[in-house]
């Protein structure tokens, strides 16, 4: 159950992040691709979940999870106060 959970949470992210990337070819608004990026990034995260979890238990990666999630949230934010000037 906690398999199936942690995969439906790696897809959720990775649709969100192709929809807005597709907005942001058709619109071309920055926050687009700034919030696709951050998704992105939160889908490379929950594959590390995946793979420490389930796949690798014996190896941590614990270190690249909170990482990439950090990264994704540089950028989100980073795109939120460049689009705000």
């Amino acid at each position: 159950m906690t398999a199936a959970l942690y995969i439906l949470t790696c897809i959720t992210t990775l649709l969100c992040a192709t929809l807005l990337l597709r907005a942001f070819v058709k619109v071309r608004q920055r926050l687009l691709l700034w919030s696709g990026l951050c998704f992105a990034g939160l889908t490379v995260s929950n594959i590390f979940v995946v793979a420490d979890l389930l796949l690798f238990p014996s190896i941590d990666l614990y270190t690249y999870r909170v990482g990439s999630t950090a990264l994704s949230m540089v950028l989100i934010l980073f795109g939120l106060i460049w689009e705000s000037r």
